[in-house]
């Protein structure tokens, strides 16, 4: 077998780590690297901010069952509002109730609702709610998203680049020796590794947090078609 390259193994002529990496590295490696520590430290404070978001509402939501146990809707948005910490489900409740039982002094007076159907302004009311809601669960999806998918190759770009400069000091150097060439580019490699570190938990947080919010927007249509009907018709149709 013939080798490409003559075998120089001495150690003292082999030298890893990323301490050694960094100090080798340019204007473009080092902005690689601050660019994943940015996108981990962002990805990082979103997963454990709307992990505890997500968990209160998820506690919350047992309280529509108590809703309509109550003895009477002041009562019932009493309940959800002392239950709901991240105020999901009341502004349903309590924006439906005054859609429904506002009186001719209100604001309506003066509006496009004074000629508007009770039901019509009822489910209209409803469903601004529910997008409210539905744009404040999906904010910061995107922010995930973005990082999973663009992180992995920003880290390979700092691969590619710093494998780049090993292959040209070694050419400048004008010897092809292994132990020049596997240090640089195993250290060159860390970059991939640090894109991927970064990618996967936001990714994984990602589809959670996605399923989390399909179930919670799910629920949340749900009572407000219960609403919708309790208020529209006097008939609570969850009973």
């Amino acid at each position: 077998m013939i080798l490409l390259f003559p075998i120089n193994m001495n150690p003292e002529n082999i030298s890893f780590g990323l301490a050694h990496y960094w100090a080798q590295g340019d204007m473009i490696s080092h902005g690689v690297a601050y660019t994943l520590l940015l996108m981990s430290i962002a990805s990082w404070y979103y997963i454990m901010s709307k992990a505890w978001s997500s968990w209160r509402i998820r506690k919350s939501a047992v309280a529509l069952e108590g809703f309509w146990k109550a003895p009477t809707l002041t009562d019932a948005i009493a309940l959800l509002r002392n239950a709901d910490k991240e105020n999901v489900y009341t502004p349903l409740a309590a924006q439906g109730v005054e859609a429904a039982l506002g009186s001719k002094d209100d604001a309506r007076v003066n509006s496009l609702n004074k000629s508007t159907d009770r039901h019509e302004l009822v489910t209209r009311t409803l469903r601004t709610e529910i997008q409210r809601v539905s744009a404040r669960l999906e904010g910061g999806q995107t922010l995930l998203a973005s990082v999973g998918s663009t992180a992995p190759f920003i880290g390979l770009f700092g691969t590619v680049w710093g494998i780049y400069h090993a292959l040209g000091a070694v050419s400048i150097a004008g010897t092809a020796q292994i132990d020049k060439v596997v240090g640089p580019v195993g250290e060159a490699l860390v970059m991939t590794a640090l894109g991927l570190a970064v990618a996967i938990p936001a990714v994984l947080a990602y589809n959670a947090f996605t399923r989390i919010n399909r179930l919670t927007l799910a629920e949340l249509d749900g009572f407000a078609h219960d609403l919708q009907a309790y208020l529209t018709t006097g008939a609570n149709a969850a009973r």
